[in-house]
C-alpha cells in the first residue's frame, strides 16, 4: 500500500521535519493504546508485573542496536540518558568535559552542570562544518589536554545532520584515559547496528525518531565497569537490582512507550524490511534536497545545497538566504511562523551565524511534499530575508 497511508498523519499539513520528534504508525498507535486500556482494565494486574514487560521489551529491542539486554535500559529519551550518566560522574575542580559545536543544546547543558557541580569546565571544540573524517579526529587529537576527563559526541549531529567518526575518537581517548559518551539520538534506524559501531564508554539512541516508536522510548547502552553506578531518574521499587533491571520498575509511568517499540521495529522491518527503508530515506532526501535547494539557489550567492562530507541517510542541509536564521532562537521562530501561516512542520538551524533549512524525510515522505514546500515557504522565506536585509 501508499506507505503514508500507514501513518495516521493530517493530510492537510506537509510533513517534513520527521527528526525532530518522529511519527507513529497507526498500527504502533493501536498496539500502544491496546496496551493502556489493559493497564486501565486492571492496574493490579498490570503495575505489578511492568518490571516483566520492560525486560522483555529490551530484550526485543536491544539487538536492533547491536547491543546486549543485559547492557541495555530504557529511558524517556536522550537527554534523560545523558542525565543519568552524568549523575554517575565524579570529577575534581578544574577537569575538563569537551563537547562540540554541533552538539544538542540539552546535552551540553547537562554537561555544563556536572562541570559546575565539581567545579570544573566545559569547551567547545569547534569543528567547520564541512571537515571530513580524519579532519575531525585531528581536531580532537589538538584538542584533548591534561584536564579532559570526558568526550561527548554525536554520533550524528542534530543541528547539521552529519555523521561524526565517534569510534574514532573514542580510541583516541582512550589512549588518553579519556572517557566518552556518545550522543546517538538520531542513530537508531539510520544507522544499523548503531550502538555497536559508534565506540564510547556510554551510547544512548531514541527509538522515538526513525524508528519510529511512540515518544519517549530510548535506548542507554554501555558495557562500562562501572555500570552499576548508573541509577534512574526516579527512585522506585527496582531500586535494589543491579543495572539494567533496577531501570524496569519506574513506578507508574507510562511504560507502554517502552512496549510498544519492538512493534515499531517489527513494523518496518515486515512492511519494507530496515535495509530498504535506509535506502528509500537516502533516496529521498537526495531528491527533495536538490529540489528545493534548485528552488533557492537565485537567492543564495553560495551553493545551496551543503553537500557535507559524512552524510545521513535521512536528512540534509540547504543554505537560507542571508539574514534568516542567524541564532537557534531566529531558526525556531521560522519554522513556528511557517506552520502556523502555511501548515508546513519544517526544521531551521543555525551553525557559525549562517541559517539552513534542515530536511528530514521517512517512508510516508512524497515528491508532492517537496513541491508544496517550494510552493508555500519560499515566497514567505523570501519575505523574510527581505525583511532581515
Amino acid at each position: 500500500m501508499r506507505a503514508r497511508d500507514a501513518w495516521p498523519l493530517d493530510p492537510d499539513i506537509i510533513h517534513l521535519n520527521h527528526g525532530s520528534f518522529g511519527a507513529v504508525p497507526t498500527e504502533v498507535v493501536e498496539h500502544q493504546n491496546a496496551l493502556r486500556a489493559m493497564a486501565d482494565r486492571s492496574p493490579v494486574g498490570w503495575f505489578p508485573r511492568i518490571a516483566e514487560h520492560v525486560a522483555e521489551a529490551r530484550t526485543a529491542v536491544a539487538p536492533f542496536v547491536g547491543a546486549r539486554p543485559e547492557d541495555s535500559a530504557f529511558v524517556p529519551n536522550a537527554s534523560a540518558a545523558a542525565t543519568v550518566v552524568y549523575n554517575s560522574l565524579r570529577l575534581e575542580a578544574e577537569d575538563e568535559i569537551l563537547v562540540t559545536d554541533h552538539g544538542y543544546g540539552a546535552i551540553t547543558m547537562g554537561a555544563a552542570r556536572l562541570a559546575r557541580r565539581f567545579g570544573a569546565h566545559v569547551r567547545a571544540v569547534g569543528i567547520p562544518l564541512f571537515a571530513d573524517r580524519d579532519e575531525v579526529v585531528d581536531i580532537f587529537r589538538r584538542a584533548i589536554g591534561d584536564r579532559t576527563r570526558l568526550i561527548v559526541i554525536d554520533q550524528i549531529t542534530s543541528p547539521t545532520a552529519r555523521v561524526l567518526p565517534t569510534a574514532d575518537i573514542t580510541a583516541l581517548a582512550h589512549e588518553h584515559g579519556i572517557r566518552v559518551l556518545v550522543d546517538g539520538a538520531h542513530a537508531p534506524g539510520l544507522v544499523a547496528d548503531a550502538a555497536a559501531v559508534a565506540g564510547g564508554d556510554w551510547w544512548f539512541g531514541n527509538m522515538h525518531k526513525w524508528p519510529c516508536a511512540p515518544r519517549g522510548s530510548a535506548l542507554l547502552v554501555t558495557a562500562a565497569e562501572d555500570r552499576q553506578d548508573l541509577w534512574p531518574l526516579i527512585d522506585s521499587w527496582g531500586a535494589p537490582e543491579p543495572f539494567p533491571e533496577r531501570f524496569d520498575t519506574q513506578g507508574t509511568i507510562d511504560a507502554t512507550t517502552y512496549l510498544s517499540t519492538p512493534a515499531a521495529i517489527d513494523f518496518i522491518e515486515r512492511e519494507y524490511t530496515w535495509a530498504r527503508t535506509r535506502d528509500t530515506m537516502r533516496e529521498l532526501a537526495d531528491l527533495g534536497a536538490r529540489m528545493i535547494a534548485d528552488a533557492v539557489q537565485p537567492y543564495v550567492a553560495d551553493d545551496a545545497l551543503a553537500t557535507l562530507p559524512m552524510p545521513v541517510d535521512a536528512m540534509r542541509l540547504i543554505r537560507l538566504p542571508d539574514g534568516l536564521g542567524k541564532t537557534r532562537e531566529e531558526a525556531d521562530a521560522l519554522r513556528m511562523t511557517l506552520f502556523d501561516t502555511v501548515g508546513v512542520e519544517t526544521a531551521f538551524t543555525s551553525f557559525e551565524g549562517r541559517g539552513y533549512y534542515r530536511l528530514s524525510v521517512h517512508l510516508y515522505t512524497e515528491i508532492s511534499d517537496f513541491e508544496a514546500f517550494i510552493e508555500r515557504c519560499i515566497p514567505p522565506i523570501l519575505r523574510a530575508a527581505a525583511a532581515a536585509s
